[in-house]
């Protein structure tokens, strides 16, 4: 027997499909949408932006921050959000909606997908922040839960002061996972006390590292809201590790010691995405050219090459190096995004920017041309 939440779930689901909003009432209802040929990067980076992809019905499926995607090993394109009527949001390359599920991550914020042998798995981080119905802003314990592609819980990593590892002053809002080959876990506290928190394949303890009292302050980071691992060189596995305050990222051992930054001045970034022998970015805000930041609409997306030497700013300035340094990327004039969160890649290099406050808008897909 159909269960009602089943029922529900399948009903809404035709409901959307019914009522996708075609790209011409798309442009009337989101006034900011770009016209079908505007074309966003640089090079051989080059994208043609579409911000009316996802065919989905704002009544049914309801947006407040779209805040990252990961592709499964099906093709799908699985978002994760903080709007609790709807936390994941399932879609074809194509931007039908094909599923949705979660209602308890009111601060959900990070999305990492884990394959392990034939079976693809989910960590959702709950970053702790969230607005009650008033509108006003709330903090609680942020949490890591690993799930099945159909929601169903694993394991759940609790609070690191429960086993001794923060102090009673230390806040854990966490905001990244990152997964490497042996199953090791790695928790970024992007929003608490940013340390990088290592735990085996079943969620125990190995150690933290990060955070803000290193002897040397290269070492430490400051707002460390993502973290990767780097398989660019089979040989040598990295972590990539958000410093989004010093606009930089942090590359360490996956033990934890301090290798290299890779600095991207006026650029606030978040977490880095690899994919062939590049890296991919978005830059949540941006700097003026006096170098202060702009809170309003001044994100962009970043791409690095296998170098790490930036190569394209879809929706910011083209990237200047003088003398082998990178000068400060503005925003473009034209804007395209309102702030870039997360990129996922799909596999015919095709990118998918979430957006946080951008107007409870779906994720931009760009075309690569």
């Amino acid at each position: 027997m159909t269960s009602r939440r089943e029922f529900i779930r399948h009903s809404a689901l035709a409901s959307a499909a019914a009522v996708a909003t075609p790209a011409s009432t798309f442009a009337i209802l989101h006034k900011d949408r770009q016209p079908e040929d505007i074309l966003a990067g640089h090079g051989s980076h080059t994208y043609k932006v579409d911000k009316g992809w996802a065919r989905i019905s704002i009544n049914a499926n309801p947006l407040s921050n779209c805040h990252e995607m990961v592709q499964d090993s099906k093709g799908r394109l699985i978002m994760l959000g903080d709007c609790t009527m709807n936390n994941i949001l399932i879609f074809d390359k194509s931007g039908k909606l094909l599923d949705y599920w979660g209602n308890s991550f009111p601060g959900g914020h990070g999305l990492t997908l884990s394959k392990e042998g034939g079976d693809d798995f989910l960590f959702l981080t709950d970053c702790g922040w969230y607005q009650d119905r008033t509108g006003a802003t709330k903090r609680q314990a942020g949490q890591v839960i690993k799930t099945d592609l159909t929601g169903r819980l694993i394991f759940a990593i609790g609070h690191p002061r429960t086993i001794g590892v923060y102090k009673d002053d230390e806040y854990f809002q966490p905001t990244e996972t990152a997964v490497a080959p042996n199953g090791d876990i790695y928790v970024a506290d992007g929003y608490g006390s940013d340390y990088i928190i290592q735990y085996n394949a079943r969620g125990q303890y190995i150690r933290h590292f990060g955070g803000h009292h290193n002897a040397n302050p290269e070492h430490n980071l400051v707002n460390a809201h993502g973290v990767c691992v780097d398989l660019r060189d089979k040989d040598k596995p990295t972590l990539i590790c958000t410093s989004r305050e010093e606009n930089c990222f942090k590359v360490f051992t996956l033990d934890g010691k301090f290798i290299r930054r890779i600095d991207l001045p006026g650029m606030y970034v978040c977490r880095a995405v690899p994919s062939g022998e590049h890296i991919y970015a978005g830059i949540c805000w941006s700097k003026d050219a006096n170098g202060k930041r702009i809170d309003g609409d001044s994100g962009f997306v970043t791409i690095l090459d296998g170098a790490n030497k930036v190569i394209s700013n879809p929706g910011g300035e083209a990237p200047v190096y003088k003398n082998g340094v990178l000068q400060p990327t503005l925003k473009a004039a034209n804007t395209v995004f309102q702030h870039g969160h997360d990129v996922c890649v799909d596999d015919d290099q095709n990118l998918y920017v979430c957006q946080w406050n951008a107007n409870h808008t779906p994720p931009v897909k760009l075309t690569r041309v």
